[in-house]
């Protein structure tokens, strides 16, 4: 569904919109379902992460060209994939399951993220949407500011609604900040301990 959505982002962004958000969607809920059906595996985490990625990524490189400087959206895929991907690495090598498996960490953002699927949800679906949101918005020769400044003004509705995914958006960046420090901070305790 997403390379397809790709594949016809600029010949009808509302059809894309659809296709990517329903996409994302579907990816949530075949997680849920695995849990259900008792059909959980190293390999789907793995996948799933993965996808959503690469989904994120390419999104996140079509805002790149849409808004310039676009050096915003790629700083933000560098955070993400940096952010998962040693996240992922640590939680193997200190031998957890799930790198959602953060209970021993000591910062509470971070346990909240994790520890709540519906606080996780509200900020990747805020992440998600403020993208599909930007955009849909994206007008030739604008900047971002411009924008969202342009949007917010609008309407009440379109206020609200903006500042509602903004927030959940970075609330999903401090956390991948906080995962990127104690993820490295794993694996320096894990050399440490190797040596030792």
């Amino acid at each position: 569904m997403n390379c397809f959505a790709f594949a016809i982002c600029f010949k009808d962004k509302s059809l894309f919109s659809i296709l990517y958000f329903v996409s994302f969607v579907c990816d949530a809920l075949d997680g849920w379902f695995a849990r259900k059906l008792n059909q959980v595996s190293t390999f789907g985490a793995v996948l799933d992460m993965v996808t959503d990625r690469i989904s994120t990524a390419s999104l996140l490189v079509i805002l790149s060209q849409v808004y310039r400087p676009g050096f915003i959206f790629l700083t933000l895929l560098a955070l993400d994939i940096a952010s998962h991907w040693l996240q992922m690495y640590s939680t193997f090598l200190v031998g957890k399951v799930s790198h959602k498996d953060v209970r021993d960490s000591s910062n509470w953002l971070f346990k909240l993220y994790y520890g709540n699927r519906k606080f996780m949800c509200y900020c990747c679906v805020s992440c998600e949407v403020l993208y599909i949101l930007l955009f849909l918005l994206a007008k030739e020769n604008w900047g971002l500011i411009d924008v969202l400044v342009n949007a917010a003004t609008q309407s009440w509705f379109y206020l609200s609604s903006l500042t509602l995914v903004i927030i959940g958006w970075l609330i999903k960046q401090i956390v991948n900040v906080i995962q990127i420090k104690t993820a490295a901070d794993a694996c320096i305790v894990y050399d440490i301990n190797k040596k030792q």
